[in-house]
């Protein structure tokens, strides 16, 4: 028997045994294949061995065959093994890839992948969610679909710098959605590379942080208006406290300028009133501007038709606030109200708030301050401004009544009449005659008496044509040029508005052309009330002058004030009555029976009255205040 042979059948025996083995260990068909194959190769050689027996040397190559059957049957076993490794392996692989895009496909965050050139790949639902589009509607385009324009080009330059660079890129950003609103995403960038380096994709993941940036804003929003609202009530606590200490309006004033122009936001502060006259916005007392910007501010404005929060200030008496926004300026006086501004073009100031100094019906002008903060616009409290005013206001009316006390400036106004301003000019139209309003007085009840001189006209003329308007006419004199009458002044008269309001009349001239009226008031009096009811109640005068002066030291107004004050009503009417009717003249051109009728008493009591008034003349202008006589010497 051949030994080749047997052991060529042995060696294929235990391939089929260790093929069935891995048979059923792997159940994989191929070693049944191996197994079918062996078993028929050992049954040929076992056949030939009972059949045949053979030299053995024959048989050698199919002992070959046989070890090479049993290494196939050992490598496959290793094949299938690294094989299901592998598998095993993939399908692990798989199982994670799938859960990872069922974690991309359901994550609130908004995924998507780029090729290298920024066009999507791939976007996840929630893309619709953060963005407004369809991942397949973002598929295919560039994430500048919902660039909104709120960065610089600068900004997204930075990112793609960063990401191109193999870097991550993580920032929050403002993007646009699909339908046109505006949304805060924190997003992040990361870019994906081979095994050689090379950038393949770059994967985004954006979180919409809007309500919580919204939260942040309104958080900074509130500290911002709490740090204002701390710090005008800072500048409020200063403003009072020094206040207390000024004696002047001019030390009020800059006061006032310099807390608020010293305090952040606030830049610059400055006062602005109006000029009846010319009806135009000047500047008083500035703090944090040079004269050159203040004179470019108050020309701008003066140049904007009563246009600015300045202009809306003076004339509504409610705090302004005007922001500068882009290219369009807007004021705001609480109630939602718009206007322009010309005041930002002419400074670096992206607020300018001007609030009105009123003192009950006193207005001082409006203290115009300008902030760094277009934020501040919106973080102002009105009232509390409006309260400011107020008590610069006040500190300013206190500070002009102590002056007026110790002061000898008087505010000079000239005014312009025509015949349907005021009675005595459409008298004097009426009479072709030159007319000039000698005194103004008061009676008991009062009414206001004018003695009024004509030049040129018989009193009877006079009187009849008077009698038209006034109620009361009473010829005093006749004079050979014309006549001297007393009437009581209506009360559309200008005369009763200027005396109303405190004013004294100096002069009023009339003629056939119109009336000159010229008023003093005192230091104290509020010019700008006094030249608002005039216009009201006349509408056709017209102011053309308004000045300061020195009151001259012991006027003839001191004087005559000096002896009204120590007669009595009787005794003042009684002297008045002689002097305008004639009864010092010689002849008399009224007696004094004549004088005590018109007067409604008997000719005695006149005559104590008029005794008692000419006693009190004389101990004024004959006596000084320490009872030592007085001479007076006229050329």
């Amino acid at each position: 028997m051949s030994v080749i042979l047997l052991i060529s059948i042995l060696v294929r025996l235990v391939g089929v045994a260790y093929s069935v083995v891995l048979l059923y260990q792997s159940g994989d068909r191929r070693f049944g294949f191996l197994t079918v194959m062996l078993a028929l190769m050992a049954s040929r050689q076992l056949w030939t061995l009972i059949a045949a027996g053979g030299t053995g040397f024959d048989e050698l190559p199919g002992l070959v065959v046989s070890f090479l059957a049993l290494a196939t049957v050992h490598y496959l076993s290793q094949y299938v093994e690294e094989e299901t490794r592998i598998k095993e392996e993939l399908k692990a692989a798989n199982d994670r890839l799938r859960s990872f895009r069922e974690a991309v496909e359901h994550a609130g965050h908004a995924i998507f992948l780029t090729d290298p050139d920024g066009t999507i790949e791939y976007a996840n639902p929630a893309v619709e969610d953060v963005t407004g589009y369809k991942p397949s509607e973002a598929v295919g385009e560039n994430p500048r679909l919902w660039k909104s324009g709120e960065h610089s080009d600068e900004f997204y330059e930075t990112m793609w710098k960063t990401i191109t660079s193999g870097e991550t890129w993580k920032s929050e950003i403002v993007n646009e959605r699909k339908d046109g609103t505006l949304c805060w995403v924190d997003m992040t960038i990361a870019p994906i590379a081979s095994g050689t380096g090379d950038i393949e994709q770059f994967v985004a993941v954006d979180t919409d942080v809007t309500e919580r940036k919204k939260r942040e804003l309104r958080i900074n929003k509130q500290n911002r208006r709490l740090e204002l609202l701390n710090t005008t009530n800072e500048v409020i606590r200063d403003v009072n406290r020094e206040l207390v200490q000024a004696d002047t309006p001019q030390e009020i004033e800059t006061v006032a300028c310099e807390q608020f122009a010293g305090a952040a936001p606030y830049e610059s502060a400055w006062f602005a009133t109006r000029n009846m006259v010319t009806d135009t916005v000047r500047a008083r007392t500035g703090v944090g501007l040079d004269n050159s910007d203040l004179e470019t501010i108050v020309a701008a404005i003066n140049d904007a038709d009563h246009e600015t929060v300045v202009d809306r200030a003076l004339s509504t008496n409610t705090t302004q606030i005007s922001r500068a926004t882009d290219d369009t300026p807007t004021v705001s006086d609480g109630d939602d109200t718009a206007d322009g501004c010309v005041c930002y073009t002419c400074i670096d100031a992206a607020v300018t708030i001007a609030i009105p100094l009123t003192y009950r019906d006193a207005q001082y002008g409006a203290l115009v301050v300008h902030a760094s903060e277009s934020e501040a616009a919106d973080d102002l409290e009105i009232t509390v401004l409006n309260e400011v005013g107020e008590t610069i206001a006040y500190s300013l009316n206190a500070a002009e009544s102590k002056q007026s006390l110790v002061s000898d400036r008087v505010t000079m106004l000239a005014f312009e009449l025509g015949p349907d301003d005021e009675p005595l000019v459409s008298l004097a139209t009426t009479l072709d005659s030159d007319l000039e309003l000698e005194r103004v007085s008061t009676r008991a009840d009062g009414s206001l008496v004018e003695y009024i001189r004509l030049d040129g006209v018989p009193a009877a003329t006079a009187a009849e044509s008077a009698a038209e308007t006034f109620d009361e006419i009473e010829i005093v004199q006749e004079m050979d040029d014309g006549c001297l009458i007393e009437v009581t002044a209506p009360e559309t008269s200008i005369v009763a508005t200027i005396t109303e309001y405190g004013g004294i009349v100096r002069t009023m001239t009339a003629d056939d052309q119109g009336g000159n009226l010229v008023v003093e008031l005192s230091s104290g009096a509020d010019v700008r009330a006094v030249v608002e009811a005039v216009f009201e109640r006349h509408p056709g005068v017209a102011l053309v002058g308004q000045h300061e002066q020195d009151r001259e030291p012991d006027t003839r107004g001191q004087f005559r004030a000096t002896i009204e004050e120590s007669l009595t009503e009787r005794q003042f009417e009684a002297v008045q009555m002689a002097y305008f009717g004639g009864y010092f003249e010689w002849p008399r051109n009224s007696s004094g029976e004549d004088l005590a009728e018109r007067m409604g008493v008997t000719q005695s009591t006149y005559l104590q009255h008029l005794r008692a008034g000419q006693q009190k003349f004389y101990s004024a202008f004959f006596q000084t205040d320490d009872g030592v006589g007085r001479h007076r010497m006229r050329a």
